[in-house]
């Protein structure tokens, strides 16, 4: 009896951590999608209703996208979702500049045969995806290729540190995928060439023209191609 009462109680606290993960991973889709618009008022009654849950794993996601930069909270108006300007656009990609060349150029030192098939194989469904006029699928696959490349580097500091800025670059991608798809998919294709070629100074500087390029384009400038 004692074994099904701590199990029951760990269900219950399992069923709570989902719960909140849930909303909040639905918020930073929604958010990221433009399904809540930037400058849009959020408030916790309005999303308890859109996610069919109390206020309370509402009110733990929205500290959350808080801190995370995705929603502002103002004097007299509460949270609003936060708005892509300039200036947190090019913090965003002088930060990410750094970050994916140290990974490219480790990547092309550490990575297995498997690592560079994973690679091609997120390459080509990005590619199919384009070619569907996914572009949301488009937005997934761009996220999860970066993540890989920082995954095959192999540096876990900087897999920590990325972890929260690739939220970010999946918003900022997924405003212009339509556009700037096609030009990140050859992109994409370039540097793991020069990854699968154990090139590293080839890979660094793929990396940072890919990074860009994609820095042009969230501009609203001509992107590389």
């Amino acid at each position: 009896m004692q074994e099904l009462a701590a199990d029951a109680i760990r269900t219950i606290g399992a069923d709570h951590i989902a719960l909140r993960e849930q909303v909040l991973a639905e918020l930073r889709r929604r958010i990221v999608d433009g399904d809540y618009a930037q400058g849009e008022r959020l408030t916790e009654t309005r999303l308890a209703d859109d996610f069919g849950v109390s206020r309370n794993p509402v009110r733990e996601a929205l500290r959350v996208v808080e801190a995370e930069g995705f929603v502002q909270i103002l004097p007299r108006r509460g949270a609003v979702v936060a708005t892509l300007d300039e200036t947190a656009v090019r913090d965003l990609f002088s930060v990410r500049e750094q970050l994916e060349t140290l990974a490219a150029g480790l990547a092309a030192e550490r990575a297995s045969e498997q690592d560079i098939a994973r690679l091609r194989q997120l390459c080509d469904d990005a590619r199919t995806a384009t070619e569907a006029q996914d572009f949301g699928r488009v937005a997934e696959l761009n996220s999860d290729f970066h993540r890989a490349v920082i995954e095959v580097s192999g540096n876990r500091w900087l897999h920590s540190i990325s972890a929260a800025m690739y939220h970010h670059v999946h918003w900022v991608f997924r405003v212009g995928a339509a556009q700037r798809a096609p030009h990140s998919s050859e992109e994409h294709v370039r540097l793991v060439d020069a990854i699968a070629a154990r090139d590293r100074p080839a890979a660094t500087e793929a990396a940072r023209l890919h990074v860009e390029a994609a820095a042009k384009a969230a501009l609203g400038q001509r992107p590389t191609a």
